[in-house]
């Protein structure tokens, strides 16, 4: 279901909320991609939710576009929306989405995609979360600033040109305690089920089967 949640600085923002099944481990916050809180996240979300997890998505787009969702086809306009946002005020939002599940008891982990996937970078440096995994974050040389305080996971495509490998051997390198996998023959968004071109089944269960895996050691009381 989707809900409100307050920033730190007042801004109100949607959060599509993902109720834990069974016996709860703690709580995911997604970050999505350059497209808003698609339908293939909230997928992803009842995915970890089937795991144990409160999910939540929080809508990064909302400073800009109240209730914004990209389809695939417009790229560049998610692109766009993508530049003109604020590190800093997009770190509130996402924030407030830890503080949620954090409300609910237990450790929170924060799992990305693309954009969101070099944004839970960041907040394994600057927030009170206990691990996060990146799924082909983009725009790494802008988090390479400061040294993470959780726990990182990465899972990138040997044939992402949106992450060239110097650029992830530099990330690597800045960042030697991530734990980064790569994917043969899987290239940007390989996990993305709702895109046919791009997706790479076996890479990507196997990269969800190594992230479920790792957030449940670290998210375990």
């Amino acid at each position: 279901m989707m809900t409100e949640l307050k920033a730190s600085d007042g801004h109100a923002l949607d959060c599509w909320m993902e109720p834990a099944q069974g016996d709860r481990k703690g709580g995911i916050v997604i970050l999505q991609e350059i497209f808003g809180v698609t339908d293939q996240l909230k997928g992803v979300a009842a995915r970890y939710a089937a795991l144990g997890y409160d999910v939540a998505i929080p809508a990064l787009f909302d400073r800009f576009e109240k209730g914004a969702v990209i389809p695939f086809s417009e790229g560049p306009r998610g692109r766009d929306m993508m530049l003109a946002s604020d590190l800093e005020t997009t770190m509130k939002d996402v924030d407030a989405a830890v503080q949620a599940l954090k409300a609910k008891g237990g450790k929170v982990g924060v799992i990305g995609f693309c954009w969101g996937g070099g944004l839970a970078i960041r907040a394994a440096q600057i927030l009170d979360i206990a691990a996060a995994v990146a799924f082909y974050g983009t725009r790494l040389p802008q988090y390479q600033i400061a040294p993470l305080r959780a726990p990182v996971q990465g899972h990138y495509g040997r044939e992402d040109s949106h992450v060239p490998a110097e650029m992830l051997d530099a990330a690597r390198a800045y960042f030697p305690e991530m734990e980064v996998f790569t994917y043969d023959g899987a290239g940007h968004a390989f996990a993305n089920d709702a895109r046919p071109a791009d997706y790479v089944e076996q890479a990507a269960e196997t990269a969800h089967g190594r992230a479920a895996e790792f957030l449940n050691s670290q998210l375990a009381s």
